[in-house]
């Protein structure tokens, strides 16, 4: 490693134990708490934040999954001055869906793709239902969105927002492609715009 390159390194590492303390004060999140959650000893993540303990992966990956935010972010790496996502589109079930999120936990854009073809009225719905909250956006064509006893038709600019919990199922409701945005976030994630159902 060249030496520039071995300065940055050892700056960013002596950086991580204040980095790691200042972040879970702003938090309000005792040491206690992120041991119960993260698994580490307490001992152990008080001697990371003083800096008595090398940070390495086995400590920092389970950090930033409590604190919901990329490794490089945690540990204040300089950044890589390429802010695109590279999305890897993912086919399944005839529906597309891309990624437009790259960071763990917390909340996770994806825009779905559903081509023209046969009605989702034509074939029952099955729905699921899982850890979470959801929020989704229509950008063309007409969704139909099942959510418990409820069978909604939403049209290109209306928003839906509802807790996971709750068994749900989209799909098409004609025979022309759909796209829309989705956000999913965890348990206890809000949105400000809610849904209003209107009775048909």
């Amino acid at each position: 490693m060249r030496d520039g390159m071995r300065d940055d390194f050892d700056a960013v590492l002596a950086a991580v134990g204040p980095r790691l303390r200042e972040l879970r004060h702003r938090r309000s999140v005792t040491l206690t708490a992120l041991s119960e959650t993260t698994g580490i000893p307490v001992s152990t993540l008080s001697r990371l934040e003083s800096g008595h303990r090398k940070p390495g992966l086995e400590l920092l990956l389970p950090l930033a999954r409590a604190y919901q935010m990329p490794l490089d972010e945690l540990v204040g790496a300089p950044a890589s001055g390429d802010p695109r996502v590279y999305p890897q589109p993912i086919t399944r079930h005839g529906m597309t869906v891309i990624p437009l999120t790259r960071k763990p936990g917390g909340l996770q854009a994806f825009k779905h793709i559903l081509p023209a073809g046969l009605t989702d009225r034509d074939r029952d719905p099955d729905p699921r239902s899982h850890e979470g909250y959801h929020w989704l956006y229509v950008l063309n064509g007409r969704l139909r969105l099942v959510l418990g006893d409820r069978d909604l038709v939403l049209g290109a600019g209306e928003v839906a927002e509802f807790d996971t919990h709750l068994p749900h199922w989209f799909g098409n409701a004609d025979a022309r492609p759909v796209e829309f945005l989705s956000i999913l976030g965890p348990q206890g994630e809000r949105f400000h715009v809610r849904a209003r159902y209107r009775p048909s």
